[in-house]
């Protein structure tokens, strides 16, 4: 209900609001938090450690596309530490990175493609390895330093 002031002869009515006890409020809740906030702790999460593993994990094998859609697979044996690549036809990628896996399932897969190659090359390289079987499969990137 707006307030009343009677001055002289008229009576009017003021239809402003008093914001004083607003502000107390508010600065009281302020108060608050600011008190109340050092006084809570994060929770704390207490992971599980682990042993290091006994042996290195097997290099990936790459699937590497090239700009001429040239596609070569290069295997890097474990136990002499060389690689060698060979060209490969598209539609044999997911068997011959099965056969590069040597039954190890757990081999990682990684394809490396120019930027210049079509999005579609990719994925289609990326849908046969995964018809054949390979369940581990990544896009490997380069990282610019300074941006």
């Amino acid at each position: 209900m707006p307030a009343v002031i009677s001055r002289g002869r008229g009576r009017r009515t003021i239809n402003e609001i008093n914001m004083v006890p607003f502000i107390d409020v508010m600065l009281v809740l302020l108060i608050i938090f600011m008190v109340t906030a050092p006084l809570i702790t994060p929770s704390v999460i207490d992971l599980p450690s682990v042993d290091r593993a006994n042996r290195e994990p097997d290099k990936p094998i790459q699937i590497l596309i090239k700009t001429d859609h040239e596609v070569q697979i290069k295997q890097s044996s474990a136990a002499t530490g060389a690689s060698k690549t060979v060209p490969i036809d598209m539609a044999e990628v997911g068997q011959a990175a099965k056969a590069a896996q040597n039954g190890d399932a757990t081999r990682p897969v990684v394809i490396s493609a120019d930027k210049s190659v079509k999005y579609e090359t990719v994925i289609k390289a990326m849908n046969r390895l995964k018809r054949a079987g390979i369940e581990r499969v990544g896009l490997s990137v380069q990282t610019t330093e300074g941006r």
